[in-house]
This record gives C-alpha cells, sequence and structure tokens, in this order.
C-alpha cells in the first residue's frame, strides 16, 4: 500500500494535462477490475496517467504497458496551443516526450513496460486480453476510430475501458472520445461505470 501511494503522490506531481480527480478515478477503476490481464493505455505524454495505473498495478500485481509514438498528438505541433519547443528534439526537429516520459516513470520502471510506436502497427501482433484498457490518443476523428477498431476487442469480458477527454458539449472540448464512448456504449457489450469529470468507464459485458 505505501509503495501505491508513493507512485499516486508522483503521478499527481508528475507533468501532464489530466486533472487529480480523474487521475484518482483511473487508478480507482484499474484497482477494482476482477479480471486477469494487463493494463493498457494508448497515448502516454510525460508518463502521467501511467504513473495512476501503475500505482494500481502494485496493487494488484499487474503490469502496465503504454504505447506511444512520443511525437506528439496535432495539438502538441508547432503553431498550435499546446506546443512546448523544449520538447523539440534538436537532432530531429520532431517533438520527442520519450526522455520526460522515462524520468516520469522512474519510480515504476518495474511495473511499466513502454512501447514505442504506433498503437495500429502494434496492435495486430497484440493477443493477450486485457484487463483494462484506457484510450487517450490523439483526438483527431480518424484516429481516435482507429485506435477503437484496432484495440477494444482486445479487453477481456469483464474488463474495464476507459476513455479520457469525454466531452458531450463541443464548447468544451473536441469530440472524436465522445465518439468512441458513444459508439461503444451503442454497442450493446457495455455497461457503463460511474465516471469523474471527462473520464468515462464501461465495462465489457460480452
Amino acid at each position: 500500500m505505501r509503495r501505491a501511494e508513493e507512485l499516486l503522490a508522483a503521478a499527481a506531481a508528475a507533468p501532464g494535462f489530466m486533472p487529480a480527480d480523474e487521475g484518482r478515478a483511473l487508478y480507482d477503476a484499474a484497482r477494482a477490475v476482477a479480471v486477469p490481464g494487463p493494463l493498457l493505455e494508448i497515448g502516454s505524454w510525460m508518463g502521467k496517467s501511467a504513473l495512476y495505473l501503475s500505482a494500481a498495478a502494485a496493487e494488484t500485481g499487474r503490469v502496465v504497458v503504454t504505447v506511444d509514438h512520443h511525437r506528439g498528438s496535432e495539438e502538441h505541433q508547432p503553431g498550435w496551443e499546446y506546443h512546448q519547443p523544449e520538447l523539440v528534439d534538436p537532432a530531429t526537429g520532431l517533438l520527442d516526450t520519450l526522455p520526460s516520459f522515462r524520468r516520469t516513470v522512474h519510480p515504476a520502471e518495474d511495473l511499466v513496460l513502454a512501447v514505442v510506436g504506433r498503437s495500429e502497427v502494434l496492435a495486430p501482433v497484440w493477443s493477450t486480453p486485457l484487463a483494462l484498457l484506457f484510450l487517450d490518443g490523439s483526438h483527431t476523428e480518424e484516429s481516435a476510430r482507429r485506435d477503437q477498431d484496432a484495440w477494444v476487442g482486445k479487453l477481456a469480458v469483464g474488463g474495464t475501458l476507459a476513455v479520457h477527454d469525454v466531452f458531450p458539449d463541443p464548447a468544451d472540448g473536441g469530440q472524436a472520445p465522445f465518439g468512441v464512448y458513444t459508439r461503444v456504449l451503442a454497442s450493446g457489450a457495455f455497461t457503463e461505470l460511474p465516471g469523474t469529470g471527462s473520464l468515462r468507464l464501461l465495462r465489457r459485458d460480452r
């Protein structure tokens, strides 16, 4: 329990976009899932959510798998709202969040397996049923649908799907994650669980 609390404190202090209440809700969801399997997230940025997941993994004996190309999403590129010039690798001229990610998750290196690459490249060779799938990658309609199509079917029955940045009102944020959430719920294969803020949680029933 002490290890989990230390990781939760590190997560709260880490750079990133996830509010503390949503991070704790993600941790609670990962800790509560009853089926075996790893916890896998699509989209890691600098590792804040990976630490929340690793706190649950420390308590439940699981592994966290993170999947990110670490080149940033559209909104992180030059000229966009969330661009951070200090994250650009001078050797390539491209955004590179991997060094920052590694610093963030250092306290949980024994719990976190980082896959550096695109989720749609990994998905065809991934066969282990997931206990929890956290979708928080690029928020364009195309990429969000691609992640949904590639990964939701890999969630074990009884497993939990977490979708971040779900905003029903377009004035509050982009609609791609909301589209994923509504499509999954409309499939009839999931039951919605209590969410927090923009974090939506669904249990796979069949």
